[in-house]
């Protein structure tokens, strides 16, 4: 877009469903690198790979090219993640697939979690694992980004995978998880509440930056058929968490958007009315598509994208804008809609396809 104009204020009564949009706004929860630097060049603007971007001249650099990207696609706000991280073992880091990565855009190898055994195991290992510090958590990139966003954009702050997420990815492994969930129940409460505890204090932290939109916490609860814990298992260890994330936020006028892949039917009520969320990121037409969702959830909470990765990836053009279309007309009436992908924009999706996605949303009810 040449002159966006983005509008956080009318994205907010649009998740809150206080109004019906004047136009179809957009929502991503990630562009992957190699897409921002497709964009990037296309602007004619000089590329500044963001893991060697050691000085502060060059990280002020590529944080200006993210922003830029997100912009010029019509975003009224843009998704900023810090690097507070929870760090697995090398060991368990090591039995990571690693594959040839043949996408479009290829970053040259992709990885898969390893779901067997992670960093900690036992009592020994909590205690004398090296957790993230929030004395050293920096805010810079924040503050930077903050300060140069063009009028009217704002930020989804997110610092790490969510509670789930942490355990099953990096700390625990799936597999050792659910063994300890039966073996050792207090070891996992002491690390999920310590995972918690840190999440929560780098929102603090970040209470009162300008822009700040809300909380867009990815968090990844099922799979196609079910849970990956029992919905029982995720009220009592995880969703509490997310209670507390999203009342952090709520108590200082922000938003709480979560996004989990996966089937959670049997926990929406839960997410809805205790955890209390804004809106819901992240479907599949194999699981339930974005429009049955809307038809079932969108009176009570905001529904973003949906758009199908899959479908993203393989329909033709005609095939494609009238899917898209047909989004739009089932989940734009009554507000509480944006428009984007079912998951994030990745690097094997072809360029052209998203463009579409975009064009359509630009062009409805036009």
């Amino acid at each position: 877009m040449k002159d966006p104009k983005p509008d956080k204020e009318e994205l907010r009564e649009v998740i809150l469903r206080k109004k019906i949009p004047s136009k179809v706004h957009f929502f991503e929860l990630h562009i992957d690198t190699e897409v921002i630097r497709y964009f990037t060049e296309k602007f004619d603007r000089r590329w500044i790979e963001p893991s060697l971007a050691k000085d502060r001249k060059s990280q002020e650099a590529s944080l200006k090219n993210y922003i830029e990207c997100w912009y010029r696609l019509g975003y009224d706000c843009l998704r900023f993640i810090s690097d507070f991280r929870f760090s697995g073992s090398l060991s368990f880091a090591s039995k990571k697939k690693i594959g040839k990565d043949t996408a479009l855009l290829s970053k040259g190898e992709r990885s898969w979690v390893e779901e067997g055994k992670g960093i900690i195991t036992s009592w020994e290992d909590f205690e004398g694992y090296s957790w993230p510090s929030l004395k050293e958590l920096d805010l810079w990139p924040f503050e930077f980004v903050s300060k140069n966003l063009p009028e009217g954009m704002g930020i989804f702050a997110s610092f790490s995978p969510g509670v789930l997420e942490v355990l099953s990815n990096e700390l625990f492994g799936l597999e050792t998880l659910s063994y300890l969930l039966y073996d050792d129940p207090d070891l996992v409460e002491a690390v999920v509440n310590k995972v918690g505890e840190l999440i929560y204090g780098a929102y603090k932290r970040i209470i009162g930056l300008d822009n700040l939109f809300g909380f867009l916490q990815g968090d990844d609860m099922g799979f196609k058929t079910s849970t990956l814990l029992s919905p029982d298992t995720l009220r009592k260890y995880i969703l509490p968490w997310h209670k507390r994330f999203a009342k952090l936020a709520h108590d200082n006028g922000l938003l709480y958007i979560l996004h989990s892949c996966g089937y959670c039917d049997s926990i929406m009520e839960d997410l809805i009315e205790d955890v209390k969320i804004d809106g819901k990121h992240s479907f599949e037409d194999v699981i339930m598509p974005v429009t049955e969702f809307k038809k079932r959830y969108g009176d009570r909470i905001a529904v973003l994208g949906g758009v199908d990765v899959n479908e993203l990836c393989r329909l033709k053009e005609k095939e494609l804008r009238q899917y898209v279309r047909d989004i739009l007309d089932k989940c734009m009436p009554g507000g509480g809609y944006a428009l984007g992908s079912g998951n994030s924009i990745t690097n094997y999706m072809p360029i052209e396809n998203y463009l579409i996605m975009l064009d359509e949303g630009a062009k409805w009810g036009g």
